[in-house]
C-alpha cells in the first residue's frame, strides 16, 4: 500500500470516520448461562463471519431481558463485523438483517457509520485486503488463541477516498469480483465432476464392471484364468512359508532344533468381515487387507512419543512419511527427513517402492497411497499405517483403487472413533474387506486405471494452476481498487479531508450537547 495517496484521498484511523451517531465497539460478553434457546435474540458468533460474506451459521439465543440487562449493543442492517479472532484474523462481513432482533459476542467488533460518511461496502473490502490483513496480523496477541484487541485495531490506518469515489470503486469492484467468482465456482464445479468421475472409475474397477467386457472376450475365447480363490490361496501359502522359513533361521541362529508343533504357533491373518457384502463377478474372491499381506510383519505403524519428533527432522537424510505425503490415492511430495542414524534405530518401520500407506486420522478414511520410486530409504509417521504386498501376486494399484473406492470407504465410516478427529487403528485397517481377481485381470485393471489416472490428474493440475491465477488476480484488483487505480477520479469529489472534518464536527457537537444535558441533570439534582 503506497505512502503517496490520490488527489482527494487521505490517511485516517477507523475511529476518525465515526460520528457522534455510529458505533465502533466490541461485542457483548454473554456467557452460556445467559443464552436461552427459546430467546428471541440471536447472539451472532464467529462462525457466522465470512470473509467478505455473512454465513448464518450459529443458532444461539438470549432473551430481550438478558440483552437489556447485559446492556448488549444491538446490530442494525448494514453493520460491518471483523473477527478479532482467526481462522483468517481481521476477516470482516456485512450483517444483513434477519426475522431475529441479534447481538454479537465479544469477539466480534461492530463499526457503524452514517452513509454520508463512508460507503460501509468499500470498508468491508477494504479490511479484507490481502495487505491490510497483513497489518493486522502484525498486531495480533495471545500464545495460543491469536486475537487483535479493538485498542490495536484503531491505530491501523486506512487510505480513504472521497465518499463518492468510494461507491464508484465499490460497484466496479463488485463487478470484477463477481465475474471472477463465476469463474472459480465453474472451476471448483470441474474439480467435484472430476472427483466423482475418479470415484465411479474406482467404484467400477473393485466391482468388476471395468473389465466385464474383457472377462467376456477371455470366455469367447476360451482363455481361462487362475480364480479369485485360487490366487488368495497362493497368496496365503506364500505368507506362511514365508514365516516359517523366518522362524527355521531363529532356531538355526539360536543353535535350536524346531520343537514339535512349532507350527501350530503360525499368527493366522485376520478375517475379513463379511457382513453385507456384495456380490462378486464370477472369479472374484473376498479377502482381507491382512490376508493380501506380505507377511505378519507387513501391516505396521509409525513410531510414537519421543521416537520420532518434529524436532529430529531436518533438510537431508531418509524421509519421513506423514499424513502430509498421503493424497487421495496419489502420493504427495511433501518432505520431511531424519538422519541415517535415527533412521536405523526405526528401521521396523521402513517404507519401500510399492509399499501402500494407509492415513489412519482425518476426515476421510480409509485414504490412501502408493510409494513411487526414488522416495526411500524412508519411514512412515505415527498416525499413517504401511500396508507391503508380494507384487507378484497383488498389484499395488488394485488394493490401492480398493480402499479408496466409496463402497470401502463407506463400510469402514462405522468404524471410525472420535469426532474432532476421525480415526481408524491397526485392527480397523487388517480386516477391511477387499475383492480380489486374477492376476491378468489386475494388470488389465491396472492399465486403465493409470491411464484415467494420468489423465485426471493432467485436469486437476490445469484446474489447480487456473485457481492460483484467479486468486492473484482478485489480489490485483484489490490492490488495484485501493490505491486510487480502478475508476476514475471525478475532480468535483468532495475531498476525504472535508469528509473528516464534518465527522469530527459532528462527533465534536454530540460531546458538546452530552455535556450540557448532564450539567442540566446535575443542577436539577441540586
Amino acid at each position: 500500500m503506497s505512502d503517496v495517496l490520490p488527489n482527494g484521498w487521505v490517511f485516517a484511523r477507523l475511529p476518525d470516520l465515526i460520528a457522534g451517531d455510529g458505533v465502533f465497539i466490541d461485542g457483548d460478553w454473554v456467557e452460556s448461562k445467559d443464552q436461552d434457546a427459546n430467546g428471541e435474540v440471536r447472539l451472532i458468533q464467529l462462525a457466522d463471519i465470512g470473509d467478505g460474506f455473512y454465513v448464518d451459521k450459529s443458532n444461539r439465543f438470549l432473551t430481550s431481558e438478558k440483552a437489556l440487562e447485559l446492556n448488549c449493543t444491538f446490530l442494525k442492517t448494514g453493520d460491518v463485523l471483523v473477527a478479532r479472532m482467526p481462522d483468517p484474523l481481521g476477516r470482516a462481513c456485512i450483517f444483513p438483517g434477519g426475522k431475529h432482533t441479534s447481538v454479537t459476542v465479544v469477539d466480534v467488533c461492530i463499526i457503524r457509520g452514517t452513509l454520508n460518511h463512508f460507503d460501509n461496502r468499500w470498508l468491508m473490502h477494504f479490511i479484507n485486503t490481502p495487505a491490510f490483513r497483513e497489518k493486522i496480523y502484525a498486531l495480533q496477541s495471545g500464545s495460543t488463541r491469536k486475537r487483535i484487541s479493538r485498542g490495536n485495531f484503531c491505530t491501523l490506518q486506512l487510505p480513504i477516498p472521497p465518499r463518492l469515489e468510494q461507491s464508484r470503486i465499490v460497484e466496479k469492484l463488485e463487478q470484477l469480483l463477481s465475474d471472477l467468482d463465476v469463474g472459480v465456482a465453474e472451476l471448483k464445479a470441474a474439480q467435484k465432476k472430476l472427483a466423482q468421475y475418479r470415484q465411479s472409475l474406482l467404484k467400477a474397477a473393485v466391482e468388476g464392471e471395468l473389465t466385464a467386457e474383457w472377462r467376456a472376450e477371455r470366455a469367447r475365447c476360451g482363455e481361462a484364468s487362475e480364480s479369485g480363490a485360487e490366487l488368495l490361496q497362493r497368496i496365503l501359502k506364500e505368507r506362511c512359508r514365508r514365516w516359517e522359513e523366518k522362524q527355521l533361521a531363529k532356531f538355526q541362529e539360536q543353535g535350536k532344533t524346531p520343537p514339535k508343533g512349532w507350527r501350530d504357533k503360525y499368527p493366522e491373518p485376520v478375517p475379513h468381515d463379511a457382513t453385507d457384502l456384495p456380490d462378486l463377478p464370477d472369479g472374484w474372491v473376498w479377502a482381507s487387507v491382512d490376508q493380501c499381506a506380505l507377511d505378519e510383519a507387513a501391516i505396521t505403524d509409525g513410531p510414537f512419543g519421543s521416537n520420532l519428533k518434529s524436532s529430529h527432522y531436518q533438510d537431508t537424510g531418509p524421509r519421513v512419511i506423514r499424513l502430509q505425503n498421503v493424497g487421495d490415492g496419489v502420493f504427495v511430495d511433501a518432505r520431511a527427513s531424519i538422519s541415517g542414524a535415527h533412521y536405523a534405530m526405526l528401521i521396523k518401520h521402513a517404507v519401500e517402492e510399492n509399499d501402500l500407506i494407509v492415513a489412519m486420522l482425518g476426515g476421510i478414511l480409509p485414504r490412501t497411497c502408493v510409494i513411487p520410486h526414488g522416495v526411500s530409504p524412508a519411514i512412515v509417521k505415527a498416525d499413517c499405517a504401511r500396508v507391503r504386498l508380494n507384487c507378484q501376486l497383488l498389484k499395488p494399484a488394485i488394493l490401492n483403487a480398493q480402499l479408496n473406492a466409496q463402497p470401502t470407504r463407506d463400510r469402514v465410516e462405522g468404524l471410525v472413533k472420535g469426532i474432532g478427529r476421525p480415526r481408524i487403528n491397526l485392527g480397523h485397517i487388517r480386516a477391511i474387506p477387499v475383492a480380489l481377481c486374477s492376476i491378468e485381470e489386475q494388470r488389465e485393471v491396472e492399465t486403465v486405471l493409470i491411464e484415467a489416472q494420468q489423465t485426471i490428474q493432467q485436469q486437476l493440475a490445469a484446474i489447480d494452476l487456473s485457481l492460483k491465477q484467479a486468486a492473484a488476480q482478485r489480489k490485483n484488483i484489490l490492490k488495484t481498487a485501493f490505491c486510487g487505480q480502478l475508476v476514475p477520479q471525478d475532480q468535483n469529489d468532495e475531498p476525504a479531508s472535508v469528509l473528516l472534518e464534518r465527522v469530527h464536527a459532528k462527533r465534536a457537537e454530540r460531546e458538546k450537547r452530552r455535556k450540557r444535558h448532564k450539567k442540566v441533570s446535575i443542577e436539577e439534582v441540586a
